[in-house]
């Protein structure tokens, strides 16, 4: 009998442990903000580039312009208007501690939009983040308080939703509250790793390790390290019903059944967000798109509130087998289990460290003949035997500096300096641009002087170089010079050699006129300003690029 109330209890506590954190949460008090059922595109805690996904993205039926309703009663306490990141979005600040943030919309509603329009035109100033009081737009719960969309950092039509602590301003988990939406898939793995941790886990990297499924139970066969002290890591996703690959919730790693580590995902700040790459395998993520969760703690990863029990490294002291196993969960409970064995056999060495290596929790200035990189003692998740080297470069004013490589990542800004390789003019110093070459995109900043030296701050590794930029940026109009314009909308597209449009003015026959930033184009959209039948206009464009560049061109069009 005893026996049998010991079972009881612990299941209890095992079955209650997921539900303790949705009961610390008010549950049902937050509706769905859209009036058609939830069908989620990403969950809290999704794998992103750089950052967890921080709230959920609502499937709006591929459709822009469904209406978006307040969750509950509140006030609009703020509003964003963005190139990127959210573009469009509103918070609500409800009385009881929470606020909830509504992104990537096309329209706010009537009285809002019309305050937000006259502030751009007091401002001369499209982007926007203004605060208001809570006497200024209250809203009732169910209130429509937008327009969805596809505005901002968006890559198709949804609406992306948070819910965060008013007071600290953290993220929290929307399906800790009480969403109804259905969801009897457990999480799926397809995937699991093992690092040797004597050095890194970047050195020498991820060892691959077959996985068989058997209903919500997985299996691998034994696995052989040739090290005493490693980790664990699994590739693995949360389907909804709909199908969409959602991030895991909770892992707990377990070795000869004592619970070694465990992550569960209920808030993060975005101050915190980028620890990300310390909790991911970041170089299985930018070579190969592939979301690798690490079930241990690496030296330099400081997100709170995210792993308990020990660090998660495993140390075989002998040539025993171990038993293995992962369990992963979901917000509904839903669950898939991983089991497997694990031995060290005795081979060969570890890495051996370097003068160039760099650790965790440790600041550090390495130099080349032309470069100098300066990381601060938090740019590091874990230790690399730093690699910096230069190579010419016939298309810049300064040799290439290899960082490292791309696929080690780092938390803060570094300072990069970097000597031009040729004698400059003071006009050439003021056009000068440093590129960081990443892989798959580029970054460019204006260069700063620091001595003799050229000096940028980036968040990234790669190659990185000086570039003189005598060009200057243009906008490109979408009807011809002079033309009937019968359309809804001016659009002029955007272009500069190298790097981006910095600054974007544009004048209507003399006086401020508001075009909107959508990726590489800029946009206004007819309203009073020249309603139809106007006559003959003219329109001044000034842009700026990231050398500092100046162009001022001129069309005409008759309304």
């Amino acid at each position: 009998m005893k026996t049998i109330s010991r079972l009881l209890l612990i299941i209890y506590f095992v079955s209650g442990n997921l539900m303790l954190a949705q009961n610390s949460y008010p549950q049902n008090y937050f509706r769905n903000p859209l009036n058609i059922p939830i069908q989620l595109a990403a969950n809290f805690g999704a794998v992103r580039s750089n950052h967890f996904h921080m709230g959920l993205d609502i499937r709006t039926n591929s459709q822009e312009n469904l209406p978006v309703v307040a969750a509950a009663e509140g006030y609009v306490s703020r509003i964003k208007v963005e190139r990127y990141g959210f573009g469009n979005a509103v918070y609500i600040t409800h009385p009881n501690g929470y606020t909830t943030v509504y992104a990537h919309l096309n329209k706010y509603f009537d009285q809002l939009d019309a305050f937000v329009k006259e502030k751009q035109y007091k401002d001369e100033k499209w982007e926007q983040d203004i605060t208001f009081s809570p006497r200024q737009f209250p809203v009732a719960k169910g209130q429509m308080i937008a327009l969805s969309g596809n505005t901002g950092g968006s890559a198709g039509p949804h609406l992306h939703f948070e819910i965060r602590d008013t007071k600290t301003e953290e993220c929290l988990n929307p399906l800790l509250f009480g969403f109804n939406i259905p969801d009897n898939v457990a999480p799926i793995v397809s995937g699991l790793y093992w690092y040797d941790r004597r050095f890194s886990s970047y050195e020498p990297g991820a060892n691959d390790v077959s996985v068989k499924k058997s209903g919500n139970t997985y299996t691998a066969n034994i696995i052989y390290v040739n090290s005493p002290v490693v980790s664990l890591a699994i590739k693995a996703v949360d389907k909804a019903n709909k199908g969409f690959n959602l991030g895991i919730y909770k892992a707990q790693l377990l070795m000869d059944n004592q619970l070694i580590y465990s992550f569960t995902i209920d808030k993060v700040s975005y101050d915190d967000t980028r620890y990300i790459n310390g909790c991911i395998d970041y170089a299985k993520f930018i070579r190969d798109k592939m979301s690798i969760q690490h079930l241990s703690v690496l030296p330099g990863m400081k997100l709170p509130d995210y792993s308990s029990g020990s660090n998660g490294i495993i140390s075989l002291p002998d040539d025993a087998i171990h038993n293995i196993e992962i369990v992963l969960k979901n917000t509904n409970g839903n669950t898939s289990r991983l089991i497997t064995q694990i031995q060290w056999i005795k081979t060969s060495e570890g890495i051996v460290e370097s003068a160039q290596t760099i650790h965790p929790n440790e600041a550090r200035t390495i130099k080349t003949e032309n470069a100098e990189i300066n990381l601060s003692e938090n740019a590091l998740y874990d230790a690399i035997n730093f690699k910096m080297s230069e190579r010419s470069d016939a298309d810049a004013v300064s040799n290439a500096v290899i960082l490292h490589n791309l696929y080690v990542p780092i938390h803060d800004h570094y300072a990069l300096k970097i000597k031009p390789n040729r004698k400059l003019n003071d006009d050439e110093k003021n056009r000068l641009v440093i590129e960081l070459n990443y892989g798959s995109d580029k970054e460019f900043i204006k260069g700063k002087w620091n001595g003799s030296y050229v000096e940028g701050q980036f968040k990234r590794l790669g190659v990185a170089r000086i570039l003189l930029d005598s060009s200057v940026p243009s906008v490109s109009p979408n009807w011809k010079e002079g033309a009937l314009i019968a359309g809804s909308s001016l659009i002029l597209r955007g272009k500069t050699d190298i790097g981006d449009i910095e600054s974007f003015r544009a004048e209507l026959d003399g006086k401020w006129l508001r075009f909107a930033r959508i990726k590489d184009n800029f946009v206004y959209l007819f309203d009073e300003k020249c309603p139809k039948g106007s006559g003959v206009h003219t329109l001044k464009v000034t842009t700026t690029n990231t050398a500092g560049n100046m162009n001022t061109q001129t069309f005409t069009f008759h309304r």
